[in-house]
């Protein structure tokens, strides 16, 4: 590892993090999606708090900005859009997310994001449909808040802290993907790039609990490398992030 690199990273953090405070609004609440598995999730969704979205480095939602990753024979290809969608009131943006194999689409998804007035980033659900030999298998797996329960999440805190678990989404039995804020400060090197910075979230569904994996997320692109580190095994390197 570059020493002066390791050096260099808290000290630059700090900085960001002196920023961002001064800028940013605070919140009544610091986790809003704080995972309590003894209490009732009820996330208090105010579109008034999504007026004016603060970006969150780690999550950016700009559009036209496309990653795409390869990993165990897939590649997928995530892109930022310029559509919108209005859920509970709050306009989210559309991410749309295709996996293939070998050319063949596998799997299309719009996801739907929005960043609230302190920069916490919001997941309102996805529709989503997996294919077999062209044809649509299933749309299992379709959530969106506000309906027959369902409730948003978040997919990245605005100042995560080691530690940290929230829920990033809840849909009963369905969608109850929950994230814990493992490090902070990491490098790491894919085939895209090397980042440093970065903040790693350890994730899990409270559906499938032997199941784990960690995520790396480097500053103004998002996701740069997944690993399934129990209940299972595979890696998820980004190899390309162009801004269109």
């Amino acid at each position: 590892m570059n020493t002066l690199r390791r050096a260099l990273a808290p000290s630059l953090a700090l900085s960001l993090a002196v920023l961002a405070a001064c800028s940013a609004p605070t919140p009544s609440v610091r986790n809003p999606a704080a995972l309590d598995e003894g209490q009732t999730y009820a996330p208090v969704i105010d579109p008034a708090d999504f007026s004016h979205p603060l970006a969150n480095d780690y999550f950016p939602l700009d559009p036209g900005l496309t990653t795409v990753f390869e990993g165990g024979g897939e590649r997928v290809e995530v892109t930022v859009t310029s559509e919108t969608k209005v859920i509970m009131g709050v306009t989210t943006t559309v991410i749309t997310d295709q996996v293939t194999v070998g050319g063949d689409l596998k799997e299309d998804t719009l996801d739907w994001y929005a960043a609230d007035n302190f920069g916490n980033v919001w997941y309102f659900g996805e529709q989503t449909a997996e294919y077999e030999n062209g044809e649509v298998s299933t749309t299992e797996g379709s959530w969106e808040a506000g309906v027959d329960g369902a409730l948003p999440g978040i997919i990245m805190l605005a100042d995560p802290r080691i530690g940290e678990t929230y829920r990033q989404e809840f849909y009963a039995g369905q969608a109850e993907d929950v994230a814990r804020v493992y490090a902070r400060d990491e490098s790491i090197t894919v085939p895209k790039d090397t980042y440093d910075l970065v903040l790693v979230t350890e994730d899990w569904s409270l559906l499938t609990p032997d199941v784990h994996e960690r995520k790396w997320y480097a500053p103004n692109i998002g996701v740069v490398f997944e690993e399934t580190i129990s209940g299972g095994s595979g890696t998820l390197s980004l190899i390309d992030a162009v801004r269109h």
